[in-house]
Order: C-alpha cells, then structure tokens, then sequence
C-alpha cells in the first residue's frame, strides 16, 4: 500500500525480526502517512536520490530486538533510518539541516546511517535536534 509517490507501508515496517508481527495501529499508520510525506521531502532536499529504508516503524518485540529504547521514535511510527547511495550520512545530515525541512531529529548513527525523525504529534512544532551517536557516546551534531 502507498503512503506517498515513493514510499510504501510494506516498506516503512518491513523487518529481517519475521517471527513477530510488525503490524501498526491505526495511530501508528497515521504517524507512518506523515513521515512518508516527510520522507518526500527529504527525498526533493536530496536531488531525487533514492531513499533507502532500513528501518521505520517497530512493534515492541522488533524494537526489543534490535535493543532500542521503548522510547524510540520508531515505535510509534515517527522515525526512519535511512541510507542514500552516493552520500555518507554526514553529508545527509547537513544537506537536511541547511534545507530548513521541519525535521524533529536528525542522528548520524554510526557514520553508517541516518535517522530522521517527524514530531510525535501533528501538531508539535519540530524539536530541530541534531545528534552524533556513536561508539564515543551521544553527543550534538557540530
């Protein structure tokens, strides 16, 4: 099913975690519909590339998996990581930060990927929260 021109339900909640059922509420999709529309955007801000999903939305038991926090963003269908062939998640993150696109956080990850995330609500204003995680420790993007 398609959220949006290029991004599609089975791949916003596809997992290699197949044992579990990574299915989401009806909040979630919701969620899932407006960070595919964002996605677009990214998408635009990065010349048409492609956009590569590793992971979007998580169930409990996937997100447990993967040993990410029950906070995580992707647990309610706010956040994605992301690849872009052609680009290191370094010049991602600041190709997206100087686009002025609403991002709630943005994360380069172990210089191997990028997490973007929506606000949790519609109606949050965007934190705009750039972050560094990596085996050093979590720190501000500078």
């Amino acid at each position: 099913m398609n959220l949006s021109e290029h991004f599609t339900l089975e791949e916003l909640t596809f997992t290699d975690h197949r044992e579990f059922d990574n299915t989401p509420n009806a909040d979630e999709t919701a969620n899932l519909n407006r960070l595919a529309s964002f996605l677009e955007q990214v998408k635009t801000v990065l010349g048409g590339k492609p956009v590569m999903i590793n992971s979007a939305f998580r169930c409990k038991q996937v997100n447990d998996a993967v040993g990410s926090k029950d906070t995580s963003q992707h647990r309610i269908g706010c956040a994605a990581d992301l690849r872009i062939p052609g680009m290191t998640p370094d010049e991602v993150v600041k190709a997206i930060m100087a686009s002025g696109i609403g991002y709630d956080q943005i994360i380069r990850e172990f210089d191997r990927w990028t997490h973007i995330s929506v606000p949790n609500h519609p109606e949050d204003k965007p934190r705009q929260q750039a972050l560094i995680i990596d085996k050093a420790g979590t720190r501000a993007y500078a």
